[in-house]
């Protein structure tokens, strides 16, 4: 980890902070994981892009062999940018109008569609021209937080697996084609026997439908935030997986795919972002560790209660004092409560672990406080900037100021 922090305090030198660093060694590391695990039966991995988009990131994981999970149509258009073949993506929507849909099959891609009524339109518009893959609700509450669970009775994610008999018939009413069968749960599923309740539903649903080509479980693989925390033991779960589909296989009479799309588990642990203290505040209460960022650059630990570990890299052997870390926003932005820190003194470096996953991706323009730079950390040890740091100028891009518009006309 030394060498990854002079990494990191080297970037921070050359581009400023706030700065979002990615290691690209640590995406790797973590997509070799899931393929040596699933070796044991034809298993392909699509990246979910909705956890970090940036193109630079994209190349890499293509790179690596995987294929992309879009979850809208300019995610699609940003995937075909980078190089990856149409049939290299996989595209996830929901509660999207059917011409974005029609728009994806115009492009080429895997289509997963998740309610009947735009299921029944594709089928009458298109017949069994294109092939499709359905994506149900299996009714299993699973995930670290209520806000990331997708697989409950309340989920507007996917078609009720207790509507079969309804999507059979639109199915066999319009000719429809369906090569595949999805699910997912939700994220950070620590229990291995989630994914297996799920795939025994994904076997009794595919015996209705004899042209499958694949089954689908999602992803929702847990890492590890702090020491101690669990993780989803893949190897397990990828003998167990192998086991069963080799089973049902006999029964549905031919070979079946197995599809999964990772998204933090393969960039979480690879970000960090990197924040300057402009503040050491003491009141009545706590001691306040102001930095000079916000939740509108790492939203998750207002949104999710996530837990990001923090390494002060300026001072990383200083006695430990207890800080509460919070940003520069207008409004309660803490980063973590009452936090055992080693001693923190204002300009020294912070850095905020686990960021790559719905760090930059989830971050905005509030406050008019421009976005971070993005740095990739590339395999041979080389800092390269990804993004630009926001400027205002950037602020005021798209923006019409009719009153200046007035005075010049």
């Amino acid at each position: 980890m030394s060498d990854v922090n002079e990494a990191l305090r080297a970037a921070a030198d050359q581009f400023g902070t706030p700065l979002y660093v990615y290691n690209a060694a640590t995406i790797t590391r973590q997509y070799r994981k899931l393929t040596t695990a699933f070796a044991g039966h034809k298993t392909r991995f699509f990246y979910a892009c909705k956890a970090l988009s940036n193109v630079a990131v994209l190349r890499h994981v293509l790179g690596l062999g995987s294929g992309l999970d879009c979850v809208s149509i300019n995610e699609v258009r940003l995937g075909l940018h980078v190089g990856f073949a149409p049939d290299e993506i996989l595209f996830t929507p929901n509660s999207v109008t059917f011409e974005e849909l029609v728009e994806a099959k115009n492009l080429g891609v895997n289509l997963n569609i998740d309610n009947i009524s735009l299921l029944e339109r594709f089928g009458a518009t298109f017949g069994g021209s294109y092939p499709v893959c359905v994506r149900l609700n299996p009714h299993i509450e699973a995930g670290g937080n209520y806000k990331i669970q997708t697989g409950h009775i309340d989920s507007k994610f996917g078609i009720s697996i207790h509507q079969m008999r309804h999507l059979e018939r639109v199915v066999k009413g319009t000719g429809l084609h369906v090569r595949g069968l999805h699910m997912h749960t939700g994220s950070e599923i620590k229990d291995v026997g989630v994914f297996m309740r799920a795939l025994e539903i994904l076997f009794d649903a595919a015996t209705r439908f004899p042209e499958l080509e694949f089954l689908d479980l999602g992803s929702g693989f847990k890492v590890p935030y702090k020491p101690g925390d669990p993780e989803t033991d893949v190897r397990a779960l990828g003998e167990q997986v192998a086991a069963a589909f080799k089973s049902f296989e006999k029964e549905y009479g031919r070979e079946l795919e197995c599809w999964f799309e990772p998204g933090k588990y393969l960039v979480s642990e690879s970000g960090f972002l990197l924040v300057s203290v402009a503040v050491v505040k003491q009141t009545t209460a706590t001691v306040f560790a102001g930095v000079n960022s916000g939740f509108n650059h790492l939203i998750r630990p207002m949104f999710y209660d996530s837990y990001h570990h923090i390494s002060n890299l300026t001072n990383p052997k200083g006695a430990e004092r207890l800080y509460t870390v919070v940003g520069n926003i207008c409004e309660t932005d803490t980063f973590a409560w009452d936090r055992l820190l080693p001693e923190i003194h204002e300009n020294d470096l912070l850095a905020f672990h686990n960021a790559g996953a719905y760090g930059f991706e989830m971050s905005s323009s509030f406050n008019s406080r421009t976005r971070p730079a993005e740095v990739l950390l590339d395999e041979s040890g080389e800092l390269r900037l990804i993004r630009k740091r926001q400027t205002f100028e950037d602020l005021l891009a798209g923006q019409v100021d009719t009153v200046a518009e007035e005075k010049v006309g």
